[in-house]
């Protein structure tokens, strides 16, 4: 059973930098896709960045494009998301997710597509 655990979260000032980690147990990290998903009070959950297996794809939501990093690291089982120029807009429960199936291509952004979730870790951003 995969086992999924973000850490990194916390409080920054507007325009200060996080790294959320999250380690995979429990699954053959590298042959699956990773997402980054968001939930903010009151709003609806949103895709941030999405990998491939290999790395080689990535996508970003327009509204992190230029700002957050998308990367992992195969040898650690390990997914990150480095957040830079932060907003008080980013503020949310930060969550990661793996594809449901393994070897697919491409980074996937569905939440349907992904069917293990960690518990995500509090990101605030205060102005």
């Amino acid at each position: 059973q995969v086992q999924l655990v973000e850490s990194g979260g916390g409080l920054v000032q507007a325009g200060g930098s996080l790294r959320l980690s999250c380690a995979a147990s429990g699954r053959t990290f590298s042959i699956y896709a990773m997402g980054w998903f968001r939930q903010a009070p009151g709003k609806e959950s949103e895709c941030v960045a999405a990998i491939s297996r290999g790395g080689s794809s990535t996508y970003y939501a327009d509204f992190v494009k230029g700002r957050f990093t998308i990367s992992r690291d195969n040898a650690k089982n390990t997914a990150y998301l480095q957040m830079n120029s932060l907003k008080p807009e980013d503020t949310a429960l930060y969550y990661c997710a793996m594809d449901k199936s393994p070897h697919r291509l491409g980074a996937r952004t569905e939440p349907a597509d992904f069917g293990s979730w960690g518990q995500g870790t509090q990101v605030t951003v205060s102005s």
